[in-house]
């Protein structure tokens, strides 16, 4: 029995390393309703990527870029990583505020608010990929709108 016991508790500890292994392995994407709840417990720097599923630098990032493993290691130690679709047909309640995508029907690819806010920019039009630092007071540091390679996202990732 004892030994049934012992061999469970080794069991569980290779599986639990194992998960472990493997959320250290990708980042820990959160959503906009995790991100709320994650800042009032504990405040933290934010990292915010905006894609599109035709955005092809976009999906470049994700292959490369976000496979990284000090990439990996940084934005799930020091931030919480949120990445959102900006075409989202999601409503989403944000700091008691409610957001929606109310170009649906209107546009051929329809920008949901919250990119729309948080990534616009005076004088150019909407551009993916888009890539929005906050500080741990939730505001806006530094925004990117374009392909970052992984050295370049490094070097983000140590000034920030």
């Amino acid at each position: 029995m004892i030994v049934k016991t012992w061999l469970g508790i080794c069991s569980l500890l290779l599986l639990s390393q194992n998960i472990t292994a493997q959320k250290s392995d990708q980042i820990n994407w959160i959503t906009f309703g995790q991100l709320e709840d994650s800042l009032a417990v504990n405040p933290k720097k934010v990292f915010v990527d905006f894609y599109a599923e035709w955005c092809a630098y976009c999906k470049k990032m994700d292959k490369v870029v976000f496979r990284d493993k000090e990439i990996i290691t940084k934005l799930n130690r020091e931030y919480y990583a949120v990445k959102m679709n900006a075409e989202s047909t999601d409503t989403i309640t944000f700091a008691g505020e409610t957001f929606m995508n109310k170009q649906v029907g209107l546009e051929r690819a329809p920008i949901h608010e919250i990119p729309i806010l948080l990534a616009s920019r005076t004088n150019y039009p909407f551009s993916l990929p888009a890539i929005i630092i906050f500080n741990t007071k939730f505001e806006v540091t530094h925004r990117y709108f374009e392909y970052l390679s992984p050295q370049k996202m490094k070097h983000i990732l140590r000034i920030h």
